[in-house]
């Protein structure tokens, strides 16, 4: 059976966009190996996002209207994952805060 993998957990921060998504069969997903139990699948599994986001998100400023185009992202969840990072009036939101916020407030090198 397939399951759907929050790369970033919810609990982490993560927000609900398909980037966010990894699906995996059952034992890949909750076994021994999984990104669950096995710090090292769940690193690598983060590292892949923010590379993936890193290539996407290539401007330097974004406004949430962007983001929402870019990322699939809702809406109403845009605006309140991204309010509270600094907007700059005539730019927009800095790629680099972007990112973090979207990986759940850290970097993964």
């Amino acid at each position: 059976m397939i399951e759907r993998h929050h790369i970033v957990y919810r609990s982490q921060g993560g927000l609900d966009y398909e980037l966010n998504y990894k699906y995996l069969e059952s034992e890949a997903h909750r076994g021994n190996n999984g990104p669950h139990k096995c710090r090292e699948t769940d690193l690598k599994y983060k590292k892949e996002l923010q590379e993936k986001l890193e290539k996407i998100l290539n401007k330097k400023f974004y406004t949430t209207e962007e983001l929402v185009k870019i990322l699939d992202l809702d809406k109403r969840q845009a605006k309140r994952a991204f309010r509270k990072l600094d907007y700059h009036p005539d730019r927009g939101i800095k790629r680099k805060d972007v990112i973090k916020r979207l990986m759940g407030g850290r970097f993964y090198l």
